[in-house]
Formats: structure tokens, sequence, C-alpha cells
């Protein structure tokens, strides 16, 4: 099953990842892809406000994963897109995240795909520059195995 949405600018996106932020689950797992610049970040930062964290979000493209413990659950944010091996995702201990007790989201996941749960949700997120330059697609959808 898969869900459109369209937004027209950061806020609506940002407000959408809230949406999710607001309704996820202990042990929910999405994977985030898209384009460089497409809004990842500003998504994530939207789930971060609905999980109830305060702290400023960044993308964790250099350390591979961030962990807020400050909401009403864990939220483990990982940036694979540096990953060179599987190898090093076992480094990390990517099982307690994939597997934990918080909430996970993994950019660039499609990069790991063969170490990914198969009860996850994948989010795409699209830019189509003749809609506009803020407006986004947003495909949210379980996991095709």
């Amino acid at each position: 099953m898969k869900t459109i949405y369209e937004t027209f600018s950061p806020k609506e996106t940002e407000q959408l990842g809230q949406k999710i932020g607001e309704s996820a689950k202990a042990g929910d797992l999405y994977t985030l892809t898209g384009d460089l610049g497409v809004g990842k970040t500003v998504f994530t930062q939207g789930v971060a406000k609905g999980l109830g964290i305060g702290e400023p979000i960044n993308s964790p493209t250099f350390t591979i994963v961030q962990i807020y413990e400050s909401g009403r659950m864990p939220f483990y944010h990982l940036d694979v897109y540096r990953i060179a091996d599987i190898e090093e995702m076992e480094e990390i201990g990517y099982e307690d995240y994939f597997y934990g007790e918080g909430f996970t989201i993994i950019e660039w996941g499609n990069l790991i795909e063969e170490l990914l749960p198969s009860n996850r949700k994948e989010i795409l997120i699209e830019k189509n520059i003749e809609k506009g330059f803020d407006y986004r697609r947003i495909v949210i959808s379980e996991a095709e195995l």
C-alpha cells in the first residue's frame, strides 16, 4: 500500500514528518530516500518534533548515527550514505537501532537493503521543479519484499 502526499513548502514537509512522529510506536523503522537537498532532514526534524524532541536535529552524514533520548521514546537517526561495506554497520551495532525500543529513520536505507527488517516503511521524497521550487512528492509505502 502506498500513500502519496504533496507539500509545497519546507514547513508543510516538516508538518508531515511531525504527524509521522506523533503516531510513531516503539520499534517502528522507516527508510528515507531522495536526492541530495530534497528535504530529508527537514522531514526528519518534523518527526523529532512529533516525538517531543526539542533539540536541534542534523543529518548524521559523518557520524552515521545520532541518538536522541529527550522525547517520548528514543529516536535513532542514521545516515548510511557513506557506508562502504556491511561490516561498518556491524561495527556501529545496527541491530540495537533496527530492533530496539525506539523509533528509527535511516537515510539512504536502500544502500543497506540486505540488513533491513521486512516490517519497515519506506519514504521517498521527490522534487518536481515544474510544480514549484518547494514542491515535494512524498510517497510512504510498506516495504516491497
